[in-house]
């Protein structure tokens, strides 16, 4: 049966732009820092939390840059970008590319990627894209890349809610674990490597860790 919450969310009027910025902060993300090179060569980049996959085949992923970003005209003419993926201990990255009163590479570690876009160390997952498409929508625009090149690296990712960056490990601490959840990851755990064996749970225990199932669920 579905979830009551303990009380319903505050309603609010779409035209009141400050309380439509706070609603649309209740959506947790990560955080990217999209670079490219600038009309000059020199290397350009600003964070962003508007990333997303829009399709694996052929591989292209979409972000947003506003209207009155005065970096608008440099990724309306690249033909090359880099989205790199923050991890949870780069916060201080993600502030830094997002202030406008200092250079922002000044100290940075980052090597040429595909055109020439800065590709950053230690990012948990670094997508080079080809410029694909741009449209206007509304204040921004959606940008379109088709990723040629990709890397991967481990760790936890950096997220941004509600106007602050944090971690999954925040939010793990901040929503205590239901009763029994421990015990119920191990036994799944257990039965999930089973399963790869070609081998299942005993019937007993298999009909007890779905009731188990169905009692966290509501």
């Amino acid at each position: 049966m579905p979830v009551t919450p303990a009380s319903a969310p505050d309603a609010i009027d779409p035209g009141d732009l400050s309380a439509l910025r706070a609603a649309l902060g209740r959506f947790a993300t990560g955080v990217t820092i999209i670079t490219t090179r600038g009309f000059d060569g020199a290397p350009a980049g600003f964070t962003a939390n508007s990333f997303n996959s829009v399709s694996l085949d052929p591989p292209l992923i979409l972000w947003s840059l506003a209207r009155s970003s005065p970096r608008l005209g440099v990724y309306r003419a690249a033909e090359h970008y880099a989205v790199n993926i923050l991890g949870a201990g780069q916060a201080e990255l993600a502030s830094r590319f997002a202030r406008r009163d200092l250079d922002r590479f000044d100290g940075v570690d980052w090597h040429e990627g595909l055109g020439g876009a800065p590709v950053l160390e230690g990012a948990l997952a670094v997508f080079e894209c080809a410029h694909e498409a741009v449209y206007p929508a509304g204040d921004h625009e959606l940008f379109i890349g088709r990723v040629m090149n990709c890397a991967i690296g481990e760790g936890a990712p950096l997220t941004f809610f509600a106007g602050r960056f944090g971690s999954l490990q925040d939010a793990a601490e901040a929503t205590p674990a239901p009763e029994g959840a421990p015990a119920l990851a191990e036994d799944l755990e257990r039965a999930a490597k089973l399963a790869r064996a070609g081998a299942t749970l005993p019937e007993e225990e298999e009909a007890e860790l779905r009731r188990r199932l169905s009692r966290l669920g509501g």
